[in-house]
């Protein structure tokens, strides 16, 4: 899937491998992920949640930039018990939740615009491993 909806390097979205052991659709990002890069992203979580889709990994490591849109896509996709997990973090991507878990560690409500308190992160943060999170890429059946 292909939008040149950004301005200067369009959002690609490929997916590479969807799993039905367990449920888990590996989903890998490239250029510039904004307000309209993020759309035919959202297009297809939204169809896969709605084909009962539970996991969801991410790997970002070809993310040259990206802003809101993307947070707010990683605070979508968790609800209702959705997993989800970012795989390779591109710098772009730690930055943007680095800066976003700071402002959530200030105020967890801050984070949401309905002013919900939903005692959790809105997105994943840091990864726990070196590895920016490649094995459970693997493990989800990702590269």
């Amino acid at each position: 899937m292909h939008d040149s909806g950004a301005d200067s390097a369009p959002g690609d979205i490929v997916v590479a491998a969807c799993t039905t052991l367990g449920a888990t659709l590996v989903v890998h990002l490239a250029g510039e992920i904004d307000h309209h890069s993020a759309a035919p992203l959202r297009t297809l979580l939204a169809s896969a949640a709605d084909n009962g889709y539970t996991g969801l990994v991410l790997d970002t490591a070809h993310v040259t930039f990206c802003d809101s849109a993307l947070l707010a896509v990683l605070d979508w996709w968790p609800r209702r018990g959705r997993r989800l997990s970012l795989a390779n973090r591109s710098r772009a991507v730690r930055h943007l939740l680095e800066a976003a878990d700071s402002i959530w560690r200030q105020d967890p409500r801050s984070a949401s615009r309905d002013g919900v308190d939903r005692r959790r992160r809105p997105f994943p943060s840091a990864p726990k491993s070196a590895d920016g999170g490649a094995a459970a890429a693997r493990a989800a059946g990702g590269r």
